[in-house]
Formats: structure tokens, C-alpha cells, sequence
């Protein structure tokens, strides 16, 4: 897909699988605590296998019997992540790059009739340290048509150009995969899901997907 690299976690043997499959169980989704943990869980995990591709430096630290030499990320991070249901999301990755700068993103579905299915994607917030240079981690669980990660990702340049870019979501649709990677810089990005769908319907959402994930972790909003 135009040379990036799409790492599907749903194509190799992991505890995420398990995780994934509670998120999509319509029994398990009733309790919202364990899906927002879920959400956090596979963040971290994710976040975990990202950390394997980073810059390492060494550090020598003092011990209570001496000197070691250790290894830490020589990468400056930026974790961003669209609100809101991306924040359970980017909590499971703050978790493990707990050193990171943050940003933040909201952006939102604006129906242009009441009851359709056509819609705009507008960015209404923005809140970002400097990315000029750093490895920006863009987060957010639902990849569904890709816009709205474009739209996040425009924004956050209008705070300089990052040097290395991971878009990491649980769920994406087969389409939105292939729009992320038509648009975003190949020689620098990688693309990372828990799982792939084949599509999208009418409404834009991903299926068979698991639903809003907003609301499922949140509350229905009206």
C-alpha cells in the first residue's frame, strides 16, 4: 500500500486477540469499565511492540553497588489522539511511553441533513506541543473511512513536521487502510490495527466493527 508498512495484530497469535474479542462481544461491551480497560490494554500492548522500533541511547546509572550501563529511547515522543473515544485508547500507550508529550484532537461528524448519511469531518480543537523533529504517534481506536485521522494529522503539522510517524487504531476497515496510506508520507509512517475489516456501510461504520466506541465507553450521547 503505497510502500507503508500495515502490521496487523489479527494475522499473528497474541493475548490482544483475546482482548478484541471482548471488545466486539455485545454481552461483554454492557460493562463499560472493562471496555475502556480493554481499549487501555491494547494501547498498551501496541505501544509495547511500537518501543521495538525507536532509537535506543545509552545511559549509566548509579545502583545501590555500583554502575550500570541501561538503554532508553533516544526518540522524542508525541502521543496524539482524537477525542473521545480515543482517550482510553491513549492512556493504554501513555502507560508505556509515560515520557511522552501529548496532543490532542477533536474532531466530529457534521451531518449536512438531519437523519443522512452524508457528513463532513471537522477538527474543532487542538491542543500540541511541537512535533518538529519527533516521532509522532497518532492514536485512535476506530479507523473508519481515514478522514478523520487525515484531518488530525493536518492539524497536528501546523506544529511542525515530524521525523517519524506510527497511526496506531484497534479497528480499521480494509478502505480506510488504503486511504491512511495514500495520504500519509510512506517513507516515514507505519500503520498498526488489532484487526482489519473487510468494510464500511451506509452509515460509515465499520463492519462487522463493534459499534461507537465513544458511546460504549462513555454513555450514549445525544
Amino acid at each position: 500500500m503505497n510502500g507503508i508498512e500495515v502490521i496487523n495484530f489479527a494475522e499473528t497469535p497474541s493475548i490482544i486477540n483475546r482482548y478484541m474479542m471482548e471488545l466486539r462481544d455485545v454481552g461483554i461491551q454492557k460493562d463499560p469499565l472493562r471496555f475502556r480497560a480493554n481499549l487501555g490494554r491494547i494501547g498498551e500492548l501496541m505501544a509495547y511492540e511500537i518501543s521495538k522500533r525507536l532509537n535506543y541511547k545509552e545511559t549509566e546509572v548509579q545502583t545501590p553497588l555500583g554502575k550500570a550501563v541501561c538503554r532508553e529511547p533516544a526518540d522524542q515522543l508525541v502521543l496524539a489522539t482524537i477525542m473521545r473515544a480515543g482517550l482510553p485508547f491513549h492512556h493504554g500507550f501513555l502507560s508505556c511511553f509515560d515520557r511522552a508529550e501529548n496532543a490532542f484532537v477533536s474532531a466530529y461528524r457534521k451531518y449536512r441533513e438531519k437523519g443522512g448519511d452524508d457528513f463532513d469531518v471537522l477538527i474543532e480543537y487542538l491542543a500540541s506541543p511541537s512535533i518538529e523533529g519527533k516521532t509522532l504517534l497518532l492514536v485512535d481506536p476506530m479507523l473508519a473511512t481515514g478522514s478523520s485521522m487525515e484531518l488530525a494529522y493536518r492539524a497536528l503539522l501546523t506544529k511542525g513536521e515530524p521525523a517519524k510517524i506510527h497511526v496506531a487504531s484497534v479497528i480499521a476497515s480494509r478502505q480506510s487502510v488504503e486511504y491512511v496510506c495514500d495520504r500519509f508520507p510512506a517513507e516515514k509512517t507505519t500503520v498498526w490495527c488489532a484487526d482489519i475489516d473487510p468494510e464500511i456501510n451506509a452509515h460509515s461504520y465499520i463492519v462487522p466493527g463493534l459499534g461507537d466506541a465513544g458511546d460504549l465507553a462513555f454513555g450514549e450521547k445525544l
